[in-house]
């Protein structure tokens, strides 16, 4: 397990990433991007929903929730991201459950 003040560089650095692609994408499919104390959230009008994305230093992972769901993803040397299990990156990740729940593909 990587120590909290390298995890906390890691996150910084992943959410920022994730924000700006974020930021990018919102205008073209419909959505919101906030940033308060460290967390993003995903804002939905049609349907309605909100995602979270938040790091969480006491477990060295980053949080989603979305789709009713919550994800953990845990730091990558080899892949040099935050990733699920299955290897799954958080960007997409983000980029999946947002095509889910709009209803088409979405790419950051």
């Amino acid at each position: 397990m990587i120590d909290e003040q390298e995890f906390r560089t890691h996150a910084a650095n992943a959410m920022s990433q994730l924000q700006r692609a974020l930021e990018k994408a919102a205008d073209t499919y419909g959505f919101d991007v906030d940033s308060k104390e460290g967390a993003l959230a995903i804002e939905f009008e049609d349907p309605p929903a909100k995602f979270v994305i938040s790091p969480n230093a006491p477990v060295r992972q980053i949080w989603v929730s979305a789709l009713v769901r919550s994800f953990k993803l845990d730091w990558s040397g080899d892949a040099n991201t935050f990733v699920l299990p299955d290897g799954k990156t958080l960007t997409a990740l983000i980029a999946e459950v947002a095509g889910t729940q709009l209803g088409e593909t979405v790419v950051f």
